[in-house]
Order: C-alpha cells, then structure tokens, then sequence
C-alpha cells in the first residue's frame, strides 16, 4: 500500500483519534441498513446489519468490526460507501453484545473468536448463493485470520480472499503496548466504559460466571482480560488467551488470498511485533506502511476522509479473482 499521512495530520496517536472522531466516513447520505436477527447454533442471536445492492447476482462483502465496534463505527461506514459505489451487497455481523442488545448466553465476544466466524460466513455463503469477500477489523481481523487458519483448504469454498486491517495479530505485544503510557490514560478508558457495564449485565444474566470484583478493579485490558474474557470463554488466563488467540504464528496455514495491514506507526500494534515475510504463507501479502495510525489512514485536506483505505484494501481484494 503506497500511502502518505496528510502533513497536517502527523503521528500515530492522531492518525488513529481524528479520523474516527471527526473526518468524513461516507459520501452523500449515510447508508442505510437493513437488520435480521440469526439464531445462533447454541440459541443465541446475533444481529447482522446489511445493505443491499441493485443487482442480486452482484458481490458480497462482509466486514467484522474490531472490538466494541459496529456497523455504525467509522470504518464501518467507508466500507458501506465503497460497496454501494461499487453496487456490492454489503454485511456487517455484530459480535456479541455489540449490536446495541446484551446477548443471552453466558459468552461474549473475542479475538480468536474463529468458530463464530465460521458460522456466520458459512450461512452468508448459503444465503448469498456465491463465495464472499471478508474484510475483518483490529479485533475482528484477528479473528477472520484465525478462522481462514483453521478452515486450511475448505476456506476456499466460502471465501474468496480475506484482510486484516490493524489487527493486532501478536495479541501479548498488543496488549501490553495499550495498557502502558499515553494508550493506558486514553485509549484504555475508552474501550473499558464500554465493556465493564456489558460485564455487569452478564454476570446479572448468569450469577458467578467470573469474579465480579476482580473485573470492575481492572484497570487494564490485560486486567480485564484476566478477570472476565478468557474465564468466560474457556481460557485458562489473560496470557493463556492472547497465547492461543493470537493469529502471528499460524499465519503460514492460510490456503487462500489473505491481505495483512498495518501501519508501522500504530499505537496499538508495536512495529517489532509485526509477521515479516518469512513468517507467514505465499498466500498471504503484507503491506506494512509507516503512517496510518489505528485503522484510521486519514487522506484529503482537513478535516479529511478515511474513503482511501477501504478503495485500497478492496482494490487488492478485486485483483484476487
């Protein structure tokens, strides 16, 4: 990916924070969504918010959100505007609890989440009648990665190609590098405003799922990842989690076209802790700019648009067949 930060945007911290806050996210009017509610193998639900295209035989995108993201979250909405331009069928699948509805079962939602994944784009397979293209989000990439890493060669009959855009892929390298510093006093509290109440209303579903007050004492998504997301999803602790969740060291298994983007300047995700070549599969491309923050790649004069990043991950994705 051949990119260039705007020169009044400069740095990582504001490459991340102002595009998602404030730069343009669509053009026109913002799309419009449909929504169905799936039931889910284990009777759950899981909401999926779609926006149609004129012609039913036309491609499928789907885009899973990164963590406490929507189909409302800004990323979200360029990619929306990419595929009604390009007259695509557009899917965004809500993790769980995510959609604006608590979930019912006693799970959420996390970044090796792959059998969800498998899931769903296997019943958008079905639905749509044709493989799919999948695009995945920070939390959500990582997640698409390690499904497209376990389905091996039967991945091919889902979907056709596959990107992680600023997925944290060494989950321990970016865990850590959120819970220290400047990302500990900004980005921290912004995610756990969020997921401590989500907590609050699952341990109000199921009594002594995880120990309530180890979860509101955290301080730290490794805190919280400790106290509530790897308990509550079969892992044995935080490390056990971001050790077996983590996508960087199965990434030479992937049997079909996989994109990996990163900027180098990513608060979030450490430059040294990125896959280099020899690391991962031939199927797998790695573009690895030094500007672009957290999936932000702001473009354009102020107060700029994030339309660049989805036309550059969907070009590849188009070249892909």
């Amino acid at each position: 990916m051949q990119y260039r930060a705007p020169r009044w945007l400069p740095g990582g911290h504001l490459q991340t924070i102002w595009p998602a806050l404030f730069a343009r996210r669509h053009r026109g009017t913002p799309p419009a969504y449909r929504r169905e509610r799936w039931t889910a193998p284990d009777g759950d639900f899981v909401d999926v918010d779609f926006q149609d295209a004129a012609d039913p035989g036309a491609p499928l995108l789907v885009l899973f959100h990164g963590l406490e993201g929507s189909s409302r979250s800004a990323y979200a909405l360029a990619f929306a505007d990419w595929a009604r331009a390009a007259g695509w069928h557009y899917a965004v699948p809500h993790f769980r609890g995510c959609s604006g509805e608590i979930n019912l079962s006693p799970r959420a939602y996390h970044s090796g989440d792959f059998e969800e994944v498998g899931w769903i784009v296997a019943r958008l397979r079905e639905c749509h009648g044709r493989a799919l293209y999948a695009v995945g989000v920070s939390l959500g990439g990582n997640a698409l990665l390690r499904w497209a890493e376990e389905a091996g060669d039967s991945a091919a009959a889902t979907v056709r190609a596959v990107a992680a855009v600023s997925s944290p892929v060494d989950l321990t390298a970016g865990g850590h590098a959120i819970g220290r510093g400047f990302n500990r006093l900004s980005y921290t509290p912004h995610f756990l405003r969020t997921m401590k109440p989500k907590a609050l209303a699952k341990w109000a579903q199921h009594p002594g799922l995880f120990d309530r007050e180890r979860m509101l004492a955290a301080r730290t998504l490794y805190a919280f990842d400790d106290a509530f997301t790897a308990p509550v999803h079969g892992f044995r602790d935080a490390d056990d989690y971001w050790a077996r969740a983590s996508a960087k060291p199965h990434l030479r298994r992937i049997r079909i076209p996989a994109l990996v983007l990163n900027a180098r300047n990513d608060p979030f995700v450490p430059a040294a802790s990125l896959p280099r070549a020899h690391e991962v599969g031939p199927r797998v491309t790695l573009w690895q700019p030094a500007h672009g923050g957290h999936v932000g790649f702001p473009a354009g004069a102020p107060p700029g648009h994030v339309l660049a990043l989805p036309a550059a991950v969907m070009a590849w994705m188009c070249r892909q067949g």
